[in-house]
């Protein structure tokens, strides 16, 4: 892995930065519900106020669509964010998917970003694998490095990467049918890769016996017990676990078992356990499992592409950028 250029590389005082953060909180009634996220990005925040930067928050919540989405906003988080903070120190931009150039990746946003700040920081993992003009095109205006708390993240996953102890299993769950698309480069590195949730139904071809395809309850919304036992037998061998999406819509009673089941028979292993993404950490914390796993990652689609790649297109927009 390429040495990536750190916050603490630049000198800031006096500056202003521009740090884009992942703020995709779950949200209830205009209150957040889980403010991990927002947490997370503190030891950034912390660092460039330290450093006398003036600091300008940019993320987004949820899929607004290119449509302003009342609901959608971010004055709640702005709210807990004064809180953490003791004050308002910081400046937070509206939703950017409220916009519809954000996630068209259109030059014309990002140049009218990069007017704002005289550096710019990523510290938004999650949202890394995307080409969003936030992500990838801000980048080419301003000189730019990543924040703290990406780099952790690239340092774990990277050792993972490289060196982990196996069997390695990778468990795909959720909703999100993008994560299909890494099973393909998933299929030399990992040992097992077993698929729940909402995807067995989109699954369009024939994989490897390696790959193992839960069956669905009739209603479709839990894995069947016979799956999840098949599931537990590999999780039990397995020398490296990497999960992200639930088996299940776990937030009802009647639908939890599958989800509630692979938790525990993964923090119950041996294996080295990383999950990631936000459905998956809010099942952690439902079942109260969440400080018996060795690492949380912030993105799960981000997380698996670089796993699968070595690398994401937010990592590229800024090393390339620095190599012309």
């Amino acid at each position: 892995m390429k040495i990536l250029s750190s916050v603490k590389d630049l000198i800031l005082t006096n500056r202003t930065v521009l740090l884009r953060t992942n703020y995709d909180v779950p949200l209830k009634e205009g209150k957040v519900v889980d403010s991990s996220r927002i947490k997370e990005s503190l030891s950034t925040i912390n660092y460039l106020l330290e450093q006398k930067a003036k600091v300008i928050i940019l993320s987004h919540l949820g899929r607004p669509e290119g449509k302003v989405v009342p609901e959608l906003s971010l004055k709640p988080v702005e709210g807990i964010l004064n809180q953490l903070l003791q004050g308002n120190k910081v400046k937070l931009l509206e939703n950017l998917r409220f916009d519809p150039r954000e996630e068209k990746n259109e030059e014309s946003l990002a140049k009218e970003l990069a007017s704002l700040g005289d550096f710019y920081i990523n510290d938004a993992f999650a949202v890394s694998h995307r080409q969003h003009a936030s992500i990838v095109g801000i980048p080419q205006f301003l000189p730019s490095a990543f924040g703290l708390d990406f780099l952790k993240e690239i340092e774990v996953l990277s050792k993972v990467r490289e060196k982990p102890n196996r069997p390695v299993t990778v468990i795909l769950g959720g909703v999100k049918e993008d994560k299909l698309k890494m099973v393909d480069q998933l299929l030399s590195w990992a040992d097992f890769i077993l698929i729940g949730g909402k995807l067995p139904q989109l699954v369009e071809k024939t994989y490897p016996k390696k790959v193992i395809i839960a069956q669905l309850k009739a209603e479709g919304e839990d894995i069947t017990l016979e799956s999840v036992n098949k599931f537990k037998e590999i999780i039990g061998q397995s020398g490296t676990i990497i999960w992200a999406g639930p088996m299940g819509v776990f937030e009802k009673a009647e639908s939890e078992l599958g989800t509630r089941q692979m938790a525990q028979a993964i923090v119950e292993s041996q294996a080295f356990k990383i999950v990631g993404g936000g459905d998956t950490g809010a099942a952690l914390t439902k079942f109260n499992l969440e400080e018996k796993i060795d690492y949380l990652s912030s993105g799960g689609g981000a997380m698996f592409e670089f796993l699968a790649k070595g690398t994401l297109p937010g990592i590229e927009a800024i090393t390339e950028k620095q190599n012309d």
